[in-house]
C-alpha cells in the first residue's frame, strides 16, 4: 500500500496489514474523524499541506536483525550515512527506520542480560502489550491538535524502549529515520520509559533528500522518566527543505528525575518543535538546550515548555539561533509555575544571531509564575556578527568567511558541548555547509 491520500478505509487498511488487535484499529479511526475535524494551528507558520498528495504508508522490507539480510537499496543509503559504523564504535543499540517501517534494530548482549527492551513501537505492540498499553496515548493524547491525530491514525514504526529499575546504560541507543520518497510521509511514535534509579541516552537523526514536492513528518514521542532517573533525548534533525517537520514531543519527570532535550534543527521547510516536561515531582528538573538555523525559505519555529507542578522544581531553557540569506528564526516557548510548586526556578536564555538585512527572528514567550516563593529569569538577544571581532580575527590572518565561521561556532557552543564528540564534528560539518 503505498497509494497517497488519506481515508478512513486506507487506515482500516494500515491496521489490517499491521495485523493490530481491535482496540489499535478503533484507536485509528478514532483519529482521523478528529484530524478531519480539527483545524490547522492558529499560531505560528501558515501550512500549506495538500494531504492528498502525501504517501502515508510504504513498506520496504522487514525488520531485521542482521544488517547483510536488509535491502541493497536501503542498505546503500544508510552506509552513506555512516549508521552501522557508529553502531560499531560507540553505541549500545541502533534502530533504522526507512519510510514508514523499522528495516533494522539491535542491541548488545549486555543490554539483552540486563532486561532492556529496545525495538521499534510496532514490535512492542504485538510483543509487550500490556506494557505498551499502559503508556501509549497518555502523555500526548490524539485528539490534541491536527497532527497529533494524524499521528494517530496513521502511525508506523517509531522506537520503543524501557529501562528497568537500578538500570545505567553506559554508551547511547539511536534510532536514524529516513524518508527517501518524493511525497512520502513519516509518522513514527516513540515512547520511552526509565524507571526508577535507572538513566538513558537516546540519540535521534533525519534525513531526507531534496524534491520539488513536499514531504510531512508528523511524530510523537511520549518520555516517562521514573523517580530518582535520568533521560538525555539528543536530536539531530537535517530534513532536506522540503519537509514539513511538525512534532510533538513531551515527558513526564518524577520526584528527583532529570529530562534532558538536546535539540538541534538544521533543515526542513518548516519546523515546528517545541519539546516539553512536566515537572510533576519534587524536586524534578527539565532542561532543553537547542540550536535552530534558518536559510533561504525555511522557516525554524521552535523552543520549549516547561510546566512546573510540584515543589522544588528546576528547568532551564537556553535557545540559540541563527538566520541567514532570509530565513525566519522564532522562539516560541512556556514555562509556567503553577501555585503549587513552591520554591521552584526557571532560567531561559533566547540569543540570535541575524548574518544579513533580508532575515529575520522573534521571540514569543510565554512565562507564569502562580506562587510568591517562585521566579523566572528571563533573558533574550537579538544581534548580528560584531565587526570589531571580524576586524580582529581578519587581522591575525584569518579570511572573512573563516572568521564569520568561528564566531558562529563559538556562539553555538553551548550546544555543542552537550554531543557526544562524533556528533559535535557532525554538527560542525553540517554548518559549515550554510556558512
Amino acid at each position: 500500500m503505498n497509494k497517497k491520500g488519506i481515508s478512513k478505509s486506507k487506515v482500516i487498511e494500515i491496521s489490517k496489514i499491521k495485523d493490530e488487535p481491535k482496540w489499535m484499529r478503533d484507536f485509528r479511526i478514532n483519529s482521523y474523524l478528529k484530524f478531519k475535524e480539527l483545524p490547522n494551528p492558529n499560531f505560528g507558520p501558515e501550512l500549506k499541506i495538500n494531504f492528498d498528495d502525501i504517501t502515508y504508508y510504504k513498506k520496504v522490507g522487514k525488520n531485521e536483525n542482521d544488517w547483510e539480510k536488509v535491502p541493497k537499496e536501503v542498505k546503500d543509503t544508510f552506509n552513506k550515512l555512516g549508521i552501522i559504523e557508529a553502531e560499531q564504535k560507540y553505541l549500545a543499540g541502533i534502530g533504522a527506520q526507512y519510510e514508514s517501517e523499522s528495516i533494522y534494530h539491535n542491541m548488545i548482549k549486555e543490554l539483552t542480560d540486563k532486561n532492556v527492551i529496545f525495538c521499534d513501537t510496532d514490535t512492542a505492540l504485538k510483543k509487550y502489550p500490556e506494557l505498551f498499553k499502559k503508556y501509549f496515548n497518555k502523555l500526548v493524547k490524539y485528539d490534541e491538535n491536527k497532527y497529533t491525530a494524524l499521528n494517530g491514525a496513521v502511525w508506523s514504526g517509531g522506537t520503543f524502549i524501557y529501562i528497568p529499575p537500578n538500570t545505567e546504560l553506559d554508551r547511547p541507543l539511536q534510532s536514524y529515520f529516513r524518508i527517501n520518497s518524493v511525497n512520502m510521509g513519516q509518522f513514527e511514535r516513540t515512547i520511552i520509559v526509565v524507571d526508577k534509579n535507572s538513566s538513558l541516552h537516546y540519540i535521534e537523526g533525519c534525513t531526507a533528500p531534496t524534491y520539488i514536492e513536499d514531504s510531512l513528518h508528523a511524530a510523537v514521542v511520549e518520555i516517562y522518566v521514573g523517580e530518582n532517573s535520568k533521560c538525555r533525548y539528543t536530536t539531530i534533525q537535517n530534513w532536506s527543505n522540503n519537509v514539513y517537520n511538525l512534532v510533538t514531543k513531551r515527558s513526564i519527570v518524577e520526584k528527583g528525575g532529570l529530562m534532558e532535550w538536546i535539540d538541534g534543527n538544521i533543515g526542513s521547510k518548516v519546523n515546528m518543535k517545541y519539546p516539553s516536561c512536566i515537572l510533576n515531582g519534587e524536586g524534578a528538573k527539565g532542561r532543553c538546550i537547542s540550536i535552530a538555523v534558518a536559510t533561504e525559505g525555511q522557516i525554524q519555529d521552535a523552543g520549549a515548555k516547561m510546566i512546573h507542578l510540584a515543589k522544588n522544581t528546576k528547568s532551564e531553557i537556553i535557545s540559540k539561533s541563527i538566520a541567514l540569506n532570509g530565513g525566519d528564526a522564532t522562539y516560541r516557548g512556556t514555562v509556567k509555575i503553577t501555585k503549587d510548586a513552591t520554591n521552584s526556578k526557571s532560567i531561559v536564555k533566547c540569543d540570535t544571531i541575524i548574518l544579513d538585512d533580508i532575515s529575520r527572528s522573534d521571540t514569543i514567550p510565554i512565562n507564569i509564575v502562580n506562587n510568591q516563593s517562585s521566579n523566572i529569569n528571563h533573558e533574550a538577544t537579538v544581534s548580528k556578527i560584531s565587526r570589531e571581532k571580524l576586524f580582529y580575527l581578519m587581522s591575525r590572518g584569518l579570511t572573512m568567511d573563516k572568521a564569520k565561521e568561528l564566531l558562529i561556532m563559538g556562539f553555538i557552543d553551548k550546544f555543542r558541548e552537550e554531543l557526544p564528540m562524533e556528533y559535535a564534528v557532525e554538527l560542525n560539518q553540517l554548518l559549515k555547509n550554510y556558512f
